[in-house]
């Protein structure tokens, strides 16, 4: 290698180095929304690749696992559908954790669908459900700790709980009971409720430096295990309103 193409080699590499670390930041961004709709041409090549995968999970997602006796709609303070969600996690809570579990509680916001109607319900409803992978998690919680939680679920209007009984009054939560007792605020509870709550979700920052207790249990599952349980037991899916939350005459 002679000197000219040793210095051009030298060059070369040291521009390969300055190029490999330079770092580049934008500027600006600018998106563009686009609509898809059944007007717009359709690239049959991509259809035909598809087909086979959608044709799959199609078949799937329309499996029936349980039968709905009675529309069950959300709403406040309390619903058959809240109902119905909540006693899925509270009784799975018990089966898939060692802990002795006092109560569950699911915020409104957590019911993804207005109504689950009667007749039969497949794979793809309860996705609907519950679309996200969110983990059905324990918490022990002072009673000062679920007396914030109740009150927030009262200022919203009443969220679905299991194991535990409250009345509302002037948005905040009172004749609390848990377990069929009074409400006791020195004492520690162990709710079923969700990592997203747990982080702090929907307000509630009170639960965000209680440590978790989790497997990796999904509440998806534990709304199909709870399907499961009910068939096995020779009944169908369904709730009704039992008087949990109520507002305060």
């Amino acid at each position: 290698m002679n000197r000219i193409t040793s210095l051009a080699f030298i060059v070369l590499i040291f521009f390969a180095g300055v190029s490999c670390n330079t770092a580049y930041q934008s500027q600006s961004l600018q998106y563009k929304t686009y609509r898809i709709n059944k007007e717009q041409q359709q690239d049959t090549a991509v259809l035909n690749f598809l087909q086979p995968y959608s044709d799959n999970v199609n078949q799937k997602m329309n499996e029936v696992v349980g039968v709905v006796d009675i529309t069950m709609e959300k709403d406040h303070p309390e619903s058959a559908l809240g109902n119905f969600m909540v006693d899925a996690f509270f009784t799975t809570a018990k089966e898939k954790y060692t802990e002795k579990v006092d109560g569950a509680i699911l915020n409104y916001g957590g019911i993804r669908l207005t109504q689950l109607p009667a007749g039969t319900i497949t794979n793809g409803k309860v996705f609907e459900l519950m679309p996200f992978d969110n983990l059905l998690i324990l918490q022990k919680m002072k009673g000062t700790v679920l007396q914030q939680v109740l009150d927030l679920a009262a200022y919203n209007g009443g969220w679905p709980i299991a194991g535990i009984t409250m009345q509302i009054k002037d948005k905040k939560a009172i004749n609390i009971k848990v377990g069929g007792k009074p409400f006791d605020a020195a004492a520690t509870y162990t709710i079923a409720n969700s990592d997203f709550l747990a982080n702090g979700g929907d307000n509630l920052s009170m639960l965000k430096t209680i440590p978790q207790i989790t497997n990796g249990y999904l509440m998806r599952d534990a709304l199909f295990d709870y399907i499961k349980k009910l068939k096995a037991e020779g009944k169908n899916v369904g709730a009704t309103i039992e008087k949990r939350v109520t507002n305060a005459e």
